[in-house]
C-alpha cells in the first residue's frame, strides 16, 4: 500500500513496542517516518533498518523526554531531516510504579506527568507550526481513562486522561485546517512494558478480560493508527477509539 506516499510522520517512542509497530506500519503505507527514541539507540536503528529493508524510508531522532525543553530539542533534531510534517503520533509514555493512592510517591507522579502529559502537550504545541493542512495528530492513550481505573494504575490513568482533553479540544481548534485529532486507547498489549507481569495465571486472567480471549499485540494498535493516519479517516476527528479488544464491554 502507498496511501501515505509523500507524507512525513513522527512517532515518539518509535523504537520499541507499540511505537515500533506504528512506525513500521506507517512506513509500509508509504510515509517517511521519524523514529524517535529516548534511551535505546540500538533499538531505534534496528527499527529504521527494518523499515528500509522492507522498501520504506526512515530516520532516527534522539531526545530524552520528560525534561524541560524536551519538545524544542525533539523538533530541532527532526528539522535537520525534514522540512514539514503530516502525521504526529504521540506514542511515548511510561507506566511508572504501580501503586494505590496511599503509596504513590511525588517523584513517581511527577515523572508520569512529565512524560505522559507534559511532553505530548508541548510536542504538539511545537509541532503545529510544522504540521501541514490536512494533517493528522494521533494520541496513544489508554482504556483506563474510561470508567474506573484499577486502583494500582490511578496515577498512570490520570496522566493519560489529559490526552483525551487535548484530543477533543484540538480537534475543534484545528478543524478549519482539515487536521484531524484522535486518541487510540489500547488495553493490555504484549510489549516489554509488561515484561515479567503477563505470565501464568496473570496472563490467563488478563486474556479473559477480552471477549476475544487474548491480549493485544502492537500490530493491533498500529493498524488502528494507520486508519486514522489515512485519508479514509478524513471525517473522523475528536474521537476516543477503544483498541482494547472489547475489554470495556
Amino acid at each position: 500500500m502507498t496511501t501515505l506516499a509523500g507524507k512525513t510522520a513522527l512517532v515518539t517512542g518509535g523504537s520499541r513496542g507499540i511505537g515500533r509497530a506504528i512506525a513500521k506500519r506507517l512506513a509500509r503505507d508509504g510515509a517517511r517516518v521519524a523514529v524517535h527514541y529516548g534511551n535505546n539507540e540500538t533499538a531505534a536503528k534496528e527499527t529504521a533498518t527494518a523499515i528500509e529493508a522492507a522498501g520504506g524510508q526512515a530516520f532516527t531522532v534522539h531526545t530524552r523526554l520528560g525534561a524541560p525543553g524536551d519538545a524544542a530539542t525533539l523538533w530541532a533534531a527532526f528539522d535537520t531531516h525534514a522540512d514539514g510534517l503530516d502525521i504526529l503520533v504521540n506514542n511515548a509514555g511510561i507506566l511508572g510504579d504501580q501503586a494505590e493512592i496511599q503509596d504513590v510517591t511525588e517523584s513517581n507522579f511527577d515523572r508520569l506527568v512529565a512524560v505522559n502529559t507534559r511532553t505530548p502537550f508541548f510536542t504538539t504545541q511545537h509541532g503545529l507550526r510544522r504540521l501541514r493542512d490536512g494533517g493528522r495528530i494521533i494520541n496513544i492513550g489508554t482504556m483506563l481513562t474510561h470508567g474506573s481505573a484499577m486502583p494500582s494504575a490511578i496515577a498512570y490513568a490520570m496522566s493519560k486522561a489529559a490526552l483525551d482533553v487535548l484530543t477533543a479540544t484540538l480537534a475543534k481548534q484545528l478543524g478549519p485546517r482539515r487536521i484531524t485529532v484522535n486518541t487510540v486507547a489500547p488495553g493490555v498489549i504484549d510489549t516489554d512494558m509488561h515484561q515479567g507481569r503477563l505470565v501464568g495465571d496473570a496472563l490467563t486472567w488478563v486474556s479473559s478480560l477480552s471477549p476475544m480471549g487474548r491480549i493485544g499485540t502492537p500490530e493491533d494498535v498500529a493498524d488502528a493508527v494507520a486508519f486514522l493516519a489515512s485519508d479514509d479517516s478524513r471525517w473522523v476527528t475528536g474521537q476516543w477509539i477503544d483498541a482494547s479488544g472489547g475489554t470495556l464491554l
